[in-house]
């Protein structure tokens, strides 16, 4: 019996990865003056966002005070170029509203910095769903490491096996599996097939119309 829901955040509640891209991309290329494609880019782009840099430029390159300014910066380019365009997935805040009145627990297990979490959480006026949040600030181990997820889980006061991720990265539904959650994937930044060999997931959906709890046997 699913009792907590547990949401991924960009890609997933919001359809904003491009906009994410694009910020990393200028930042890096641009600013930073790394050769890469934006295709380049892109793939590189989950966990923290010191964990992007450093997969990208190597450890040791920049200081923990540079990836903090360079993590700030980016995250406000990406807020300023998305911010008119804010709004949840198509169908998300009718889903919301249905399992917020069934009495299903809710929280976002997201690799975002706080900021980028308020920014959703206000900008879309949904704090009154969401029972719990866990950030990039909250653990040890990014995704595709469980800790995100089952630190959700247990801020619920849930059992992994009573909690469902949704989730848009093949690295989050690694998490989710390894923390012994199945996962719904919502394909906004991946295609079905990249989540080949992943067996935790139950359904796959395009956004959130027509989605009932009933349809995730809940």
């Amino acid at each position: 019996m699913i009792k907590g829901i547990l949401f991924d955040l960009n890609g997933t509640m919001i359809d904003d990865m491009d906009y994410h891209t694009d910020a990393w991309f200028g930042i890096i290329t641009d600013q930073l003056g790394k050769s890469l494609s934006r295709d380049a880019v892109k793939l590189e782009m989950y966990g923290k966002n010191g964990e992007v840099l450093e997969r990208i430029f190597g450890q040791g390159h920049f200081t923990a005070e540079e990836l903090e300014r360079i993590s700030v910066e980016k995250e406000k380019r990406y807020q300023e170029e998305f911010k008119p365009r804010l709004c949840l997935i198509d169908g998300l805040q009718e889903f919301l509203e249905e399992a917020h009145a069934a009495g299903i627990k809710m929280a976002i297990a997201s690799a975002a910095i706080k900021m980028n979490v308020d920014f959703v959480l206000d900008g879309c006026n949904i704090r009154n769903y969401i029972d719990a949040v866990v950030c990039a600030d909250d653990v040890k181990k990014s995704k595709p490491d469980p800790e995100t997820f089952v630190l959700a889980a247990q801020q619920l006061g849930l059992k992994p096996e009573e909690c469902l991720v949704f989730e848009d990265n093949p690295n989050g539904v690694r998490s989710a599996e390894a923390g012994g959650m199945k996962s719904v994937v919502i394909t906004t930044m991946h295609e079905k097939h990249e989540f080949e060999g992943l067996n935790n997931i139950i359904a796959f959906i395009e956004d959130y119309r027509n989605l009932t709890l009933a349809d995730l046997h809940v």
